[in-house]
């Protein structure tokens, strides 16, 4: 597990909700080492997902040891508990044991994921991310999320997916603000899809 942590979602369909969440490392499109970043399917990630050194993370015995340590993140704090499972591709690790324990300590379960592996039973809510040249395995969810623009990607080849929410998020880095000027003008050309923007990086926090 590379970190767990509580803060807001600051993307999606759910941004600005109290969340914890639980990164796992390790990813099948990119090693997360910038040496391989070049020659990797998806090489804009924007997140540290090797090892175990982030805070709260660590290696964990089973499921069970895992929904605990998720749960002291959460404490005693009113409202419906929410855990976001993340990473890195978190499907490489999340299976239906957890999704079990964590339930079991009354947490709702969202998982972002780029797509490529099943998912276990019984998630809450399912938030896919395509990435180009990737085979997307999951094609139903609640949330669609793709970050644009990606080389040779069209976003309408998505919008028969059956999805609840359809979501453009520009592309970060040095291209941000001719990414979201692009993104906004596809939004406002093609009503189905809504504008994404990193809420967390605007204020400031993890």
């Amino acid at each position: 597990m590379k970190e767990i942590y509580y803060t807001l979602q600051g993307e999606g369909a759910r941004a600005g909700r109290a969340a914890v969440f639980l990164r796992f490392a390790g990813c099948n499109l990119w090693s997360g080492r910038e040496a391989d970043r070049g020659a990797a399917t998806c090489n804009f990630c924007d997140t540290d997902f090797v090892g175990t050194d982030g805070p709260g993370g660590g290696k964990f015995a089973n499921a069970k040891d895992l929904a605990v340590a998720v749960t002291a993140k959460w404490a005693d704090l009113a409202g419906k508990a929410y855990v976001i499972c993340t990473g890195g591709e978190p499907m490489l690790q999340l299976d239906a044991d957890l999704v079990t324990a964590l339930h079991g300590c009354g947490f709702e379960v969202g998982v972002e994921t780029n797509g490529t592996i099943e998912a276990p039973s019984g998630l809450d809510w399912v938030c896919v991310s395509p990435k180009a040249d990737a085979t997307l395995v999951i094609r139903t969810g609640d949330e669609l999320k793709l970050v644009f623009p990606q080389h040779s990607v069209d976003p309408a080849k998505f919008t028969a997916l059956d999805f609840q929410h359809f979501f453009l998020q520009p592309m970060d880095g040095p291209s941000l603000a001719e990414n979201t000027r692009a993104a906004l003008a596809y939004c406002l050309a093609h009503p189905q899809w809504r504008l994404s923007l990193q809420m967390h990086k605007l204020i400031g926090i993890p």
